[in-house]
């Protein structure tokens, strides 16, 4: 007598792929899970790190001895600064990544943002005798956006153009106003990269493959971070390079 036989029913091609796409938003889950949670234990103890290397490098406490123990305080204050820096990009990957809904968007006047950043990054523009030419096609613009994602995204693609502009050259804003959009657009002096390395420039902790890209510190967190703000505040940002003649970065937003 032959054997009773259950078939097992074959699963259909949308099954696979709705098994497939479920196992990806687990993988995908738990990943967002350890980078939040990587990125607040690590806090804690980088701010004691900096804030006890600021009192020995200051000697609030007093004296601490050789010169060279004030220095080294203030090598890991600043390496501190760094690292919790790189933390706080992170988090925010993380969190623009998975559509943040905590973005508040109001009209915003743009130069009231754009003297904001500048005030922010003075020190890194007269470390390399950089000048900025700030220009408006039709006046003040006022966009429609987050306050401090609309400064975010401004100053990471003005400290992009920081970054990879000569000593002594000039990082140049225009923005004009196109129907219901306003557009910024940030350009730089530097020496460019390949055009078919901008894929590359807006993913996550990746950089372009040139060498002056290469010799530039950074995680390449601040050009996604600012194309994930853009886009989760209406907008969008687009890069635009030829070699030799610099990077252009133009963000778009709905305007206020």
């Amino acid at each position: 007598m032959a054997a009773n036989v259950i078939p097992i029913p074959r699963r259909s091609d949308a099954h696979r792929r709705a098994l497939a796409e479920r196992r990806a938003n687990i993988i995908e889950e738990r990943r967002r899970s350890f980078l939040r949670l990587a990125s607040h234990e690590l806090r804690t103890p980088l701010n004691a790190v900096i804030g006890f290397s600021e009192i020995l490098a200051n000697e609030l406490c007093g004296p601490l001895g050789a010169p060279q123990y004030k220095q080294y305080a203030e090598h890991v204050r600043l390496s501190g600064l760094k690292l919790l820096r790189l933390v706080n990009q992170m988090l925010e990957i993380v969190r623009l990544d998975g559509d943040a809904t905590d973005l508040q968007t109001t009209s915003e006047p743009l130069d009231h943002a754009l003297d904001d950043v500048l005030d922010t990054v003075r020190t890194e523009l007269r470390a390399k005798d950089l000048r900025v030419a700030v220009g408006s096609a039709d006046g003040v613009a006022t966009v429609k956006a987050d306050p401090r994602g609309l400064r975010t995204v401004l100053c990471n693609l003005i400290q992009n153009s920081i970054a990879f502009s000569p000593a002594g050259g000039e990082i140049r804003v225009r923005s004009a106003v196109l129907g219901d959009r306003v557009e910024i657009t940030i350009t730089d002096d530097g020496e460019g990269v390949d055009p078919a390395e901008i894929p590359r420039l807006l993913r996550p902790f990746e950089q372009g493959e040139n060498a002056l890209t290469r010799s530039n510190e950074g995680a390449g967190l601040g050009l996604p971070i600012a194309r994930l703000l853009c886009r989760n505040m209406g907008g969008s940002l687009k890069l635009h390079c030829q070699p030799g003649h610099g990077l252009e970065a133009t963000v778009a937003l709905p305007r206020g």
